[in-house]
């Protein structure tokens, strides 16, 4: 999808960093707070920079009883009720696409300054009734509701649709993490691949947090400064002490320690054409270039394999060869599925059959990938990590010469995935 801003509409996108919360390991220190409540603080300090057109904020496992997110989130935060909002999802690419829709709205609607972002917490995952328990219990409740209590305190396990396998994808059942390991099994993808991305990534973040990196970024919460999930003390021996965790057959590599932990928290961006910076009092650095969405059928290919279609098909639009791109900002859901697109983009035979694109992409260097740790590292609560990974990437982009690219990837369950070329100004 080719959705230069510039052609469309005449309006330069901007990129700015908001703030989020630290992220926090899953039923640790933000186990005790909602969606709501870990959004209101973010929201409030961001709001005290400008007043936003729109509110963008999502959330991927919701809470049943919210229907729209955002607007909810603005009311507790005690934001301007004149202030549109809605919510949107695309599984982990969700406020990542979330800018992306803020992008196409700009310039049209009154609209120049839109707040973006979202919010998991992995820690309040509501369970659900199995369809045919919730019909039989609506229908006693409307008639007895008496018998419909009775009904209710005799529910079993075998009622309840529980997370056992993870979060799986509806149809086949499976996880994330079942179709990434038959990825990397197909792609012999080595378990030392993957730890070795994973221990990059901790050390990258663990020196972010030294220098002070995230300190703009992130804002303090709940008596915590700084993301729980990092490990200084974490070394290949010890991740290569971990059991995998999806295939227990003695062929699986997917470990805990290479892939994206269960977070909670979450965070913000800013999306603005100059008039909405000059509402910010910013000087635009980074602007949106152009972006690229994507799907696979993971009934032939692997679940995260869309960064293969997204990111060579932006860079052959633009003419630009991986070498030319001075940041690779890419989600870490596994390391495995860092390493599979990556492979996938390189392949000039997967880029032409899958890809579509017949052009020479040059040389890849590992060296420009996160450089201040990714989502193995930092955490990865579902809804924000598309408004963490895009804040980061300007944050780091701003500090190149003018007119340098970046590349933002995250793949999304469902075999989806989005990309975004940022350029330095």
């Amino acid at each position: 999808m080719d959705a230069r801003l510039e052609k469309d509409h005449g309006v330069d996108v901007y990129l700015a960093p908001g703030v989020r919360t630290p992220f926090m390991k899953s039923r640790g220190d933000f186990a005790h707070y909602s969606s709501i409540e870990l959004s209101t603080p973010v929201l409030q300090a961001m709001i005290r920079k400008a007043r936003p057109d729109l509110l963008l904020w999502g959330q991927v496992i919701p809470d049943p009883t919210i229907s729209n997110l955002a607007r909810d989130a603005l009311f507790a935060a005690d934001l301007d009720g004149s202030i549109p909002a809605y919510s949107s999802v695309m599984a982990c690419a969700s406020s990542f696409v979330m800018a992306i829709q803020a992008s196409g709205m700009l310039g049209r609607g009154g609209n120049h300054l839109v707040l973006v972002g979202g919010v998991e917490s992995m820690s309040h995952v509501a369970f659900s009734v199995k369809y045919r328990v919730t019909e039989r219990l609506l229908g006693e409740f409307a008639a007895d509701p008496a018998k419909g209590y009775d009904s209710f305190s005799r529910l079993t396990r075998e009622d309840f649709d529980l997370p056992t396998r993870g979060w799986s994808s509806r149809a086949p059942g499976q996880s994330m993490g079942d179709f990434m390991e038959i990825t990397a099994q197909e792609m012999g993808i080595s378990r030392e691949e993957q730890d070795q991305v994973a221990l990059l990534s901790h050390r990258r973040a663990v020196a972010g947090q030294d220098s002070g990196f995230f300190n703009d970024l992130i804002l303090p919460f709940g008596g915590v400064e700084r993301d729980s999930l990092p490990r200084r003390d974490t070394t290949m021996e010890k991740l290569g002490k971990l059991s995998p965790v999806f295939d227990r057959s003695g062929k699986g590599t997917l470990t805990a320690g290479n892939a994206s932990p269960l977070t909670d928290g979450a965070g913000g961006l800013w999306v603005g054409d100059q008039e909405g910076f000059r509402r910010l009092s910013v000087e635009p650095t980074v602007r949106l270039v152009d972006w690229e969405m994507a799907a696979v059928d993971y009934r032939k290919e692997g679940m995260l394999m869309a960064p293969a279609r997204t990111i060579p098909r932006l860079l052959a639009r633009h003419r630009l060869r991986a070498d030319e791109i001075v940041l690779w900002e890419l989600h870490e859901a596994f390391a495995a599925q860092v390493i599979a697109n990556i492979r996938a983009v390189m392949d000039p035979k997967y880029r032409r059959e899958r890809a579509g694109v017949d052009f020479d992409l040059g040389e890849f260097s590992w060296d420009r990938v996160n450089p201040h740790g990714g989502s193995i590292a930092i955490g990865h609560p579902f809804g924000a990590t598309g408004a963490r990974i895009l804040s980061q990437a300007v944050t780091e982009l701003s500090v190149h010469p003018k007119g340098s690219y970046g590349m933002v990837s995250v793949c999304a369950a469902g075999g989806q995935g989005a990309a975004a070329l940022l350029e330095r100004v």
